[in-house]
């Protein structure tokens, strides 16, 4: 019997209805499918009744990977290994749709690595469906001006049309975690507000968000060496606080960063 490790954030998603929520919200059929932490395979099954073209699932654990070795090897490539040490363009050379119940303790840090990674209009995937911590679901989908708004709202809306499919009680996992979840959808957008280096964006919402409580004056001139001319260019209150900026403008001071050090 297979028993969920606290260690690599498992629950197994054993909920039906949810299951086929989450395999009805995109097209399956003839696609090239990646689930990340299939777990016991419960939702594999399920994807795989609709006749896609293909399904590569990665599972870090060695004794859930031999289970799916054993159940379902001659349908699904299956890959023993920790997907943050993976290279997801190289995965295949077809265009992947994602699913993916994802470690909680570790989903904020996928994404990102993800969202950092893609390069300008070269998409690797065409549809995300992953499920997180409503918690954190929340604050991916946040509008600014609200407490829940912050650097992964802004790192997630940058590239990504994002809405959610349905929230998840405890009840539809086992073990039954003591939080809810959500299930989001990811699309990518064709036209983004062009940064060079994602990594600017992550490092001047990492630090404008640091104190969000703050006033912008500190972490703005911590960037700009004090340089009030682009404050002034992007008509900014530096007495505001950062979840009273919009999305826009942090992509815009993004780009002012990136002019100044190149």
């Amino acid at each position: 019997m297979i028993r969920a490790k606290k260690s690599l954030g498992q629950n197994f998603l054993i909920d039906q209805n949810v299951i086929d929520k989450i395999t009805d919200s995109v097209k399956i059929e003839n696609k090239t499918i990646l689930e990340v932490g299939p777990g016991t395979g419960n939702l594999t099954k399920n994807i795989l009744k609709k006749n896609p073209k293909k399904v590569i699932v990665i599972e870090k654990d060695n004794d859930l990977s031999k289970l799916l070795n054993k159940n379902l090897n001659t349908e699904v490539k299956i890959i023993n290994e920790d997907i943050l040490n993976l290279d997801e363009n190289k995965l295949d050379i077809d265009i992947l749709t994602v699913f993916g119940n994802l470690p909680y303790n570790i989903s904020t840090e996928i994404l990102c690595k993800w969202i950092l990674n893609i390069k300008k209009q070269n998409y690797w995937f065409d549809y995300l469906v992953l499920m997180f911590q409503k918690e954190v679901a929340d604050r991916i989908i946040a509008k600014f001006d609200t407490k829940n708004y912050g650097r992964l709202s802004i790192l997630s809306n940058w590239k990504l049309e994002i809405s959610k499919i349905c929230d998840v009680k405890p009840s539809s996992f086992f073990p039954i975690p003591k939080i809810d979840s959500s299930v989001l959808i990811f699309k990518p957008k064709l036209d983004f507000y062009p940064i060079d280096n994602p990594k600017n964006l992550e490092k001047l919402t990492r630090i404008f968000f640091m104190h969000r409580r703050k006033m912008l004056k500190k972490p703005y001139n911590q960037m700009f060496n004090g340089n009030l001319e682009i404050a002034k260019k992007l008509k900014i209150d530096l007495n505001l606080r950062p979840q009273n900026l919009n999305f826009e403008t942090y992509y815009k001071l993004s780009k002012e960063y990136e002019n100044l050090r190149s």
